[in-house]
């Protein structure tokens, strides 16, 4: 797995990317981070995104077991993970996959999931990955599939890991087969976690709306003003969150 590392000492805090994306996508929270963090971090590319390897099969324990290794051993270990990382930073908590999580934090989790949905899934997951011709078409997918349409441009930092140049054409660095991991049993991961949990999402988040996860907890942290993407749009606000956790 391709990891970012900064910081030294303690507390830990893991930064966990959603489908689609890399670990670019927390480059505003790890610009603060070198300034105000007093403590160590890791930002991994999550499996069959970025530079980090493809998984035989995905599952949520199959990426929990994969980025486990990153922050074992680690003390005061905090995990923020946004979207897909987030139900990732969930399973860790469980502390089945040999480490200990003191606080978790999953920010804009989809808890709710149509039949519709998980079939359109299934489907982009089953299909080979397209080919563009140039870089800037490939881009355009990429900020799509990663939901940073309209928050980054394509020739920025935060695109150019994920994408990779093939067989004289551009894709992205993402294994289609990723989308195939299906909905997460946020009762079951939430029951099995052993470290505080915070549930959160942007005010006008349509993927984790404050209704579905105060079905799940009594006191979510909504951020005013802020979509699915909260940790791209307003790192100072994600910066507050972490240091809540």
């Amino acid at each position: 797995m391709r990891v970012r590392r900064g910081g030294e000492g303690g507390p830990t805090l893991l930064l966990l990317h959603g489908m689609g994306a890399t670990s670019e996508a927390w480059n505003g929270v790890i610009a603060r981070l070198e300034r105000h963090w007093e403590g160590s971090w890791a930002v991994p590319d999550l499996p069959g995104h970025g530079d980090s390897d493809p998984l035989e099969h995905y599952s949520f324990g199959a990426m929990a077991a994969a980025v486990a290794p990153c922050v074992r051993g680690a003390k005061g270990l905090v995990v923020l993970g946004h979207s897909l990382g987030g139900v990732i930073g969930l399973a860790l908590a469980s502390g089945w996959f040999g480490v200990r999580v003191d606080a978790v934090c999953g920010l804009g989790i989809k808890a709710s999931w149509s039949d519709q949905e998980l079939a359109g899934a299934a489907a982009a997951a089953a299909k080979p990955a397209r080919s563009f011709d140039n870089r800037a078409q490939a881009a355009e997918r990429y900020l799509k599939v990663s939901g940073l349409h309209g928050l980054a441009d394509s020739d920025s930092p935060e695109v150019e890991g994920g994408l990779v140049l093939a067989d004289g054409g551009w894709r992205l660095a993402m294994d289609q087969r990723a989308f195939g991991i299906g909905a997460p049993d946020m009762p079951g991961l939430l029951a099995a976690a052993r470290a505080r949990v915070t549930l959160a999402a942007g005010e006008h988040d349509p993927m984790s709306p404050a209704a579905d996860l105060r079905a799940l907890v009594p006191d979510p942290v909504i951020l005013p003003g802020l979509g699915h993407n909260a940790q791209f749009e307003d790192p100072d606000a994600v910066l507050a969150l972490i240091r809540a956790l």
